[in-house]
């Protein structure tokens, strides 16, 4: 199982590092276009190996797409990171010429492979990689809502005071500030609706921070974050190799699921060696359906902008 990681900074390096230490993949290859960066970094966590306990071959390349051929999965994490202040869509511009030669350039070598996007704004890049690749439409998954739920989570055993591991509960929707759709009605703690144990005004709380998550750890960290991104991606990654037929919510091309169509949004998949093996359509709150509407809409309005 040969992986590929484009783009070598902080959530590439994190995403590689995860994927090395859960063992499943027999090879991970970093590239970066910064000449010498993926092999330091290929490097760097080889030295790990031995005390972190894994086998798994960590190579670096300075843009020799070559070294990539015949990945099972491709990560494309390359693009300019958020700054404070800058909202995801702004980074358009720049990161829709960078994933489109970089996943035309993967799909030329992997023609097999599975793209997983990470580049934001992650829904209109991944709707990006089906224009230009051609890839099955099952074939192409943004990561977006897995992290997102991660982070709703985080702030649902906060609010509950639980242990995370109690705590269960998904985002769907745009990857951003706006877009997001915390589905409060289906989280649960222990298989009992959260709703039983915190006030709705704090849910609602719950709800604005995790929505703002992303803009919270860039004001913090003058940066994107890595270790939750670069997590999630090896979430996707893993259930895909080894074919474990889990639910995330990821941001897929839609075809008429939820009323929606001609854009990618996040929403429940099982993912399996095929990759999107279903997407799963959930009963929604009225609030929720009007929320995802408003979403696909902001997610299309940035869409627009794209040349292709």
């Amino acid at each position: 199982m040969k992986i590929t990681v484009v783009g070598a900074g902080a959530v590439g390096a994190s995403c590689a590092e995860y994927i090395a230490i859960k063992n499943f993949a027999s090879e991970v290859v970093l590239l970066d276009i910064k000449e010498g960066y993926a092999e330091g970094k290929a490097m760097d966590l080889m030295q790990c190996a031995s005390l972190n306990g894994f086998d798994t071959k960590i190579t670096g390349s300075t843009n020799d797409y070559s070294k990539t051929a015949n990945s099972h999965i491709c990560v494309i994490t390359s693009g300019i990171p958020r700054k404070p202040g800058m909202t995801r869509e702004e980074l358009i511009g720049i990161n829709a010429g960078i994933v489109k030669t970089v996943s035309t350039n993967l799909v030329e070598h992997s023609p097999n492979t599975v793209l997983i996007v990470v580049s934001n704004p992650m829904d209109t890049m991944t709707y990006l990689a089906h224009k230009v690749t051609g890839l099955p439409k099952h074939k192409i998954i943004g990561m977006g809502g897995a992290l997102d739920s991660a982070r709703f989570k985080y702030r649902l055993a906060e609010a509950l005071n639980a242990p995370i591991s109690d705590v269960d509960g998904m985002v769907i929707g745009g990857h951003s500030d706006v877009g997001m759709v915390p589905l409060t009605s289906h989280a649960t703690r222990n298989s009992i609706k959260v709703s039983e144990f915190i006030s709705s005004e704090r849910l609602e709380q719950v709800k604005q921070d995790t929505k703002v998550g992303g803009a919270t750890l860039t004001k913090l960290l003058g940066t994107s974050a890595w270790y939750a991104p670069g997590a999630a991606v090896s979430g996707l990654v893993q259930a895909i190799a080894c074919d474990q037929k889990k639910i995330f919510p990821c941001s897929v091309l839609l075809n008429g699921e939820y009323g929606l169509s001609d854009l990618c949004i996040g929403v429940p998949v099982v993912l399996g060696a095929n990759g999107i093996e279903k997407i799963v359509e959930i009963k929604l709150s009225d609030n929720e359906k009007a929320h995802l509407q408003t979403s696909a809409e902001g997610v299309k309005k940035t869409n627009s902008l794209l040349d292709v």
